[in-house]
């Protein structure tokens, strides 16, 4: 890993930035008028409050939020405590019973656990307005998560992207693939689960880290 940089040093820089700017602005005057934007204000960088970048082993990169109320708590694929389990996610527990022996499925959705281990739950686009899947996707958030994908390609080494479904594919065509590993699948959910479920990238993702000589992954949900 080159000189040690930090996910606020990057926010630092971003916020300087008119296109980083005028994101906040646009959703700051969004709230404004009462439109309901998901995830909560507090939560929108959550991906990298609970994963400092010289802590990421493994990125797992979704779409947008969640778009129905109280979803969306700024990780892919995660939603809050005490919000019904989404069909994606019931699918992504399906396959750890599968996958990885010993997985209990739990009665949550939340995947902090995950996070705090070096999984960093990055959604491409990090807002959506309620009930409108794929509302933000031109406000400049693809832009942004570019440039994330850049400094991890830059910063770091060995890092196992998990790109699941075409939309998430689509990340893939800027990510170093001499540095890093990718692996890919259908999206969880129940339009294309049937060759999501069967690809093992729990697994794959563990035995990959072992022999980087890495800690595993345990993926418990807590």
């Amino acid at each position: 890993m080159k000189e040690k940089l930090s996910w606020k040093d990057f926010f630092e820089e971003e916020k300087k930035l008119n296109y980083f700017k005028n994101i906040l602005d646009n959703i700051i005057r969004a709230r404004s008028l009462g439109i309901k934007i998901y995830p909560r204000q507090q939560d929108i960088f959550n991906a990298f409050h609970y994963t400092e970048l010289h802590e990421v082993k493994v990125v797992i990169i979704g779409q947008d939020p969640y778009h129905g109320p109280h979803q969306a708590d700024g990780l892919a694929f995660s939603v809050r405590h005490g919000v019904p389990i989404p069909p994606s996610l019931r699918n992504i527990y399906k396959e750890l019973s599968q996958d990885v022996p010993n997985f209990i499925r739990p009665n949550h959705g939340c995947l902090y656990s995950w996070s705090k281990q070096g999984v960093m739950l990055l959604n491409s686009i990090l807002t959506v307005e309620s009930g409108k899947a794929g509302s933000h996707a031109n406000l400049g958030w693809l832009t942004f998560t570019d440039k994330v994908i850049d400094i991890i390609n830059y910063y770091l080494e060995d890092i196992i992207f998990l790109l699941w479904g075409s939309y998430a594919q689509k990340k893939g065509r800027i990510i170093n693939r001499k540095k890093h590993i990718v692996l890919n699948a259908a999206h969880p959910s129940p339009l294309s689960n049937r060759s999501f479920l069967g690809s093992h990238h729990f697994s794959t993702v563990n035995k990959i880290l072992l022999t980087r000589k890495k800690s595993i992954i345990d993926w418990s949900i807590y």
